[in-house]
């Protein structure tokens, strides 16, 4: 039984899915809930999916941990990708919640090798296109 200074369990699918993610980058984003005492999957995004896509997945009032892969185009006219992991704690969500999911994303972030920007979002504002935009570059 985890706890919450060893953190959740992690399922495979989490690790698999951020691979690909990755690597291959056969979704846009993923978006990983807590369920019982395992991190899980709960949506893939397509790569075609935008960015409102994305923030339009996220419930209103439950936590969630999220990848998200932004393209972008640097100063210098260069076209690159950077790897966003998003904690998304809404102040509408329980505390309980919001507790476990705060004590576990360390543990979680650890299992994904090679997240390159963290954001921590408790509203939809915190984590805008032109916020994201702005830790990309």
């Amino acid at each position: 039984m985890a706890n919450a200074v060893s953190g959740m369990a992690v399922d495979d699918e989490c690790k698999l899915k951020f691979l690909e993610l990755k690597a291959k980058r056969n979704y846009r984003f993923i978006i990983f809930k807590i369920e019982g005492q395992k991190v899980v999957v709960e949506k893939l995004g397509s790569p075609r999916d935008t960015y409102d896509d994305f923030t339009g997945s996220l419930p209103a009032d439950e936590c969630r941990y999220c990848v998200y892969d932004f393209d972008f185009t640097t100063n210098e006219n260069c076209q690159k990708s950077k790897i966003f992991f998003i904690a998304w704690s809404p102040d509408s969500s329980r505390i309980r919640s919001k507790m476990v999911y705060a004590s576990s994303k360390d543990r979680f972030k650890r299992e994904l090798d090679g997240i390159q920007v963290e954001l921590q979002a408790t509203d939809p504002s915190e984590m805008s296109l032109d916020i994201i935009k702005g830790r990309a570059l």
